[in-house]
């Protein structure tokens, strides 16, 4: 269980604080349900959840797993999806993100990277599926890595170069 105050993943939604557990007195709520109460730390909203919920989540990483994590960064590769029908590279793209995983949201970024290098040399522009998952995913990368980092979200391309170039 969470305590009040640490910070996690939750689903597509990305960083979180947590602001409270416990009972919620509220229209919806059900008796004897425990819920966590989510404050998204790059959005604002809040979010009531069952302690229980079956919606991925998990402590954001630290400090530490953030800085071997961006070590291992080149060691990730993307693999171009070279289907051009965007309903499925729209729901290939989705499983990368849904997964929380920050590998898999290099592997996507990776991927359409490179397809855009490839796209670029052929005097095409990618998609509007390609674009768009590309930029959540840096999103929920650069959000994450902030929070156990203690930056910005803007300031995590430029570590993560900082640090690979060391």
């Amino acid at each position: 269980m969470y305590q009040v105050g640490e910070q996690i993943v939750y689903g597509m939604t990305g960083v979180c604080r947590v602001e409270a557990v416990g009972p919620l007195d509220m229209q919806g709520a059900k008796e004897g349900v425990d819920y966590y109460t989510l404050t998204p730390v790059y959005q604002g909203g809040r979010i009531f959840i069952p302690v229980d919920t079956t919606v991925f989540n998990r402590p954001v990483m630290t400090k530490e797993e953030a800085l071997t994590f961006i070590e291992h960064i080149p060691e990730i590769e993307g693999e171009i999806c070279e289907d051009r029908n965007p309903r499925v590279l729209n729901e290939r793209y989705q499983v990368y993100l849904k997964s929380g995983n920050c590998t898999d949201l290099v592997r996507l970024i990776r991927a359409v990277y490179l397809k855009e290098k490839r796209a670029a040399r052929a005097g095409r522009h990618l998609s509007q599926v390609d674009e768009r998952s590309m930029r959540r995913a840096e999103e929920m990368l650069h959000n994450e890595l902030a929070s156990a980092l203690g930056i910005e979200p803007g300031e995590v391309k430029g570590f993560i170069t900082k640090t690979l170039e060391k």
